[in-house]
Protein backbone atom coordinates (compact mmCIF):
# COMPACT_ATOMS: atom_id res chain seq x y z
CA UNK A 1 0.00 0.00 0.00
CA UNK A 2 1.51 3.38 -0.99
CA UNK A 3 2.56 5.62 1.90
CA UNK A 4 4.80 8.49 2.95
CA UNK A 5 6.02 10.03 6.21
CA UNK A 6 5.44 13.65 7.16
CA UNK A 7 8.45 14.87 9.15
CA UNK A 8 9.98 18.01 10.60
CA UNK A 9 13.76 17.67 10.13
CA UNK A 10 16.19 20.54 9.67
CA UNK A 11 19.36 20.03 7.65
CA UNK A 12 21.77 19.87 10.61
CA UNK A 13 24.92 20.22 8.51
CA UNK A 14 23.68 23.45 6.93
CA UNK A 15 22.49 24.66 10.35
CA UNK A 16 25.99 24.16 11.80
CA UNK A 17 27.56 25.86 8.77
CA UNK A 18 25.24 28.85 9.18
CA UNK A 19 26.17 29.13 12.88
CA UNK A 20 29.89 28.96 12.02
CA UNK A 21 29.53 31.60 9.30
CA UNK A 22 27.53 33.84 11.66
CA UNK A 23 30.22 33.60 14.33
CA UNK A 24 32.88 34.42 11.76
CA UNK A 25 30.97 37.49 10.59
CA UNK A 26 30.31 38.62 14.18
CA UNK A 27 34.04 38.31 14.90
CA UNK A 28 34.98 40.55 11.97
CA UNK A 29 32.26 43.21 12.18
CA UNK A 30 33.28 46.59 13.57
CA UNK A 31 30.10 47.10 15.63
CA UNK A 32 30.83 43.88 17.56
CA UNK A 33 34.49 44.73 18.29
CA UNK A 34 35.33 44.12 21.94
CA UNK A 35 31.94 42.63 22.77
CA UNK A 36 31.05 39.14 23.90
CA UNK A 37 28.64 38.58 21.00
CA UNK A 38 28.59 34.97 19.79
CA UNK A 39 26.32 32.03 18.95
CA UNK A 40 26.71 28.63 20.60
CA UNK A 41 25.05 25.43 19.45
CA UNK A 42 24.05 23.05 22.25
CA UNK A 43 22.71 19.53 22.00
CA UNK A 44 21.17 17.41 24.73
CA UNK A 45 19.89 14.11 23.41
CA UNK A 46 17.47 14.96 20.61
CA UNK A 47 16.97 18.53 21.84
CA UNK A 48 19.00 21.14 20.00
CA UNK A 49 19.19 24.82 20.71
CA UNK A 50 21.18 27.88 19.72
CA UNK A 51 22.33 30.29 22.43
CA UNK A 52 22.82 33.88 21.33
CA UNK A 53 25.07 35.94 23.62
CA UNK A 54 25.55 39.71 23.48
CA UNK A 55 26.11 42.83 25.59
CA UNK A 56 22.69 44.48 25.08
CA UNK A 57 19.17 43.84 23.79
CA UNK A 58 19.94 45.79 20.63
CA UNK A 59 23.10 43.78 20.00
CA UNK A 60 21.31 40.46 20.49
CA UNK A 61 18.83 41.59 17.84
CA UNK A 62 21.77 42.22 15.52
CA UNK A 63 23.21 38.76 16.26
CA UNK A 64 19.80 37.20 15.54
CA UNK A 65 19.57 39.10 12.24
CA UNK A 66 23.02 37.86 11.17
CA UNK A 67 22.03 34.28 12.04
CA UNK A 68 18.71 34.47 10.17
CA UNK A 69 20.45 35.90 7.10
CA UNK A 70 23.02 33.09 7.10
CA UNK A 71 20.32 30.43 7.60
CA UNK A 72 18.32 31.81 4.68
CA UNK A 73 21.40 31.98 2.48
CA UNK A 74 22.22 28.33 3.23
CA UNK A 75 18.66 27.18 2.49
CA UNK A 76 17.59 26.38 6.07
CA UNK A 77 14.03 27.48 6.78
CA UNK A 78 13.94 29.93 9.72
CA UNK A 79 10.66 28.36 10.90
CA UNK A 80 12.79 25.58 12.41
CA UNK A 81 13.80 28.09 15.11
CA UNK A 82 11.48 29.08 17.95
CA UNK A 83 12.01 32.86 17.82
CA UNK A 84 9.55 33.59 20.65
CA UNK A 85 12.12 32.91 23.39
CA UNK A 86 12.66 35.68 25.91
CA UNK A 87 15.93 37.56 26.29
CA UNK A 88 17.49 36.69 29.66
CA UNK A 89 19.71 39.02 31.68
CA UNK A 90 22.95 37.42 32.82
CA UNK A 91 25.55 38.77 35.23
CA UNK A 92 26.72 42.32 34.58
CA UNK A 93 25.46 43.83 31.36
CA UNK A 94 25.35 40.58 29.38
CA UNK A 95 22.19 39.09 27.85
CA UNK A 96 21.38 35.82 26.12
CA UNK A 97 18.56 34.25 24.19
CA UNK A 98 18.04 30.51 23.75
CA UNK A 99 16.42 29.56 20.44
CA UNK A 100 15.12 25.99 20.31
CA UNK A 101 15.57 24.11 17.04
CA UNK A 102 12.32 22.33 16.19
CA UNK A 103 12.89 18.71 15.32
CA UNK A 104 10.15 16.11 15.09
CA UNK A 105 6.44 16.79 15.01
CA UNK A 106 4.93 17.36 18.47
CA UNK A 107 1.64 15.68 19.40
CA UNK A 108 -0.53 18.80 18.94
CA UNK A 109 0.77 19.41 15.43
CA UNK A 110 0.44 15.69 14.62
CA UNK A 111 -3.23 15.77 15.68
CA UNK A 112 -3.75 18.90 13.58
CA UNK A 113 -2.24 17.15 10.54
CA UNK A 114 -4.37 14.09 11.18
CA UNK A 115 -7.50 16.28 11.36
CA UNK A 116 -6.63 18.06 8.10
CA UNK A 117 -6.19 14.70 6.36
CA UNK A 118 -9.54 13.40 7.69
CA UNK A 119 -11.41 16.58 6.67
CA UNK A 120 -9.96 16.47 3.15
CA UNK A 121 -12.30 13.62 2.13
CA UNK A 122 -9.39 11.99 0.26
CA UNK A 123 -9.15 8.22 0.53
CA UNK A 124 -6.08 8.25 2.78
CA UNK A 125 -5.41 7.57 6.46
CA UNK A 126 -2.98 9.37 8.74
CA UNK A 127 -1.35 7.58 11.68
CA UNK A 128 0.86 9.21 14.30
CA UNK A 129 4.09 7.25 14.77
CA UNK A 130 6.31 8.89 17.34
CA UNK A 131 7.45 12.22 15.93
CA UNK A 132 6.28 11.50 12.36
CA UNK A 133 2.88 11.14 10.73
CA UNK A 134 2.51 8.28 8.24
CA UNK A 135 -0.09 8.77 5.52
CA UNK A 136 -1.27 5.70 3.60
CA UNK A 137 -3.69 5.40 0.72
CA UNK A 138 -4.65 3.19 -2.19
CA UNK A 139 -3.66 5.60 -4.97
CA UNK A 140 -0.50 7.59 -5.56
CA UNK A 141 -2.51 10.57 -6.79
CA UNK A 142 -4.36 10.78 -3.46
CA UNK A 143 -1.03 10.81 -1.61
CA UNK A 144 0.31 13.59 -3.84
CA UNK A 145 -2.89 15.59 -3.32
CA UNK A 146 -2.46 15.09 0.44
CA UNK A 147 1.11 16.42 0.26
CA UNK A 148 -0.07 19.53 -1.57
CA UNK A 149 -2.89 20.02 0.94
CA UNK A 150 -0.53 19.75 3.94
CA UNK A 151 1.97 22.18 2.40
CA UNK A 152 -0.85 24.68 1.86
CA UNK A 153 -2.60 24.29 5.24
CA UNK A 154 0.31 23.84 7.69
CA UNK A 155 2.27 27.07 7.38
CA UNK A 156 3.71 27.28 10.93
CA UNK A 157 6.26 24.52 10.27
CA UNK A 158 8.40 23.59 7.26
CA UNK A 159 7.05 20.07 6.77
CA UNK A 160 8.98 17.59 4.65
CA UNK A 161 7.83 14.32 3.15
CA UNK A 162 10.09 11.30 2.95
CA UNK A 163 9.99 7.53 2.81
CA UNK A 164 7.58 7.56 -0.14
CA UNK A 165 6.65 3.93 -0.82
CA UNK A 166 4.76 2.72 -3.83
Amino acid sequence: MPSFDTVLEPNLVELRNAVDQSNKEIGTRFDFKGSSARIESTEQGKDRSLELHADSDFQIGQVRDVLLAKLTKRGVDVRFLDLTAKIEKMGGDKVRQVLKVRQGIDSDTAKKIQGIVKQSKLKVQAAIQGDTVRVTGAKRDDLQATMALLKKDVTDFPLAFNNFRD
